[in-house]
């Protein structure tokens, strides 16, 4: 994947080059509470981390999480599909900075990145994990369209997380609906 545009963003690749703002939003109070403190407090650590963690795979996918930028270039946030280890399917992640929150980004961002993962990669289905307390993503993931499923663990030392899943096949209208 070059980009996806859609009415109001671009969703491209992250490159080296989106380290500042990648360390920004790693040190979101939102990302620290709801993914995690990752310990990325400089620009060579957020290379360190963008590399290892997210360009990596897209050698190895073919696809992951994209950056998410207005049209005019500003980044607000992220989205994308993972191919975890410890999930049979691939997931949706999404963040963004809290001034781009409750704007609606989440979810254009979110309902192109199931279009292409239906369209391009032909993806059949979706899943994403989020902690049950987290009711801003669980919202989000509704409005897209998917469903909750059950509670999982991806290793035993982890949280419980909610996992929730979307039928790509079945799922034209949510997708193509702004």
């Amino acid at each position: 994947m070059n980009k996806i545009e859609t009415e109001r963003l671009i969703l491209r690749r992250f490159t080296l080059e989106d380290v500042m703002f990648f360390r920004e939003l790693l040190n979101d109070a939102d990302w620290i509470r709801f993914i995690g403190d990752r310990n990325v407090h400089s620009d060579e650590q957020a290379r360190a981390y963008l590399t290892k963690s997210y360009l990596c795979q897209y050698e190895k996918n073919g696809f992951g999480i994209n950056l998410v930028a207005l049209k005019d270039g500003k980044p607000i946030g992220m989205c994308g599909l993972l191919k975890r280890d410890s999930l049979d399917d691939v997931d949706i992640g999404f963040a963004f900075l809290p001034a781009y929150r409750g704007k609606g980004y989440a979810v254009e961002a979110a309902r192109a990145v199931l279009a292409y993962g239906r369209d391009v990669l032909h993806k059949k289905r979706v899943v994403a994990i989020t902690l049950a307390d987290n009711l801003t993503s669980i919202s989000l993931l509704e409005k897209i369209g998917m469903h909750f499923e059950t509670m999982v663990r991806l290793t035993d030392d982890d949280d419980e997380l909610a996992r929730y899943a979307i039928d790509l096949q079945s799922m034209d209208e949510l997708i193509k609906s702004p």
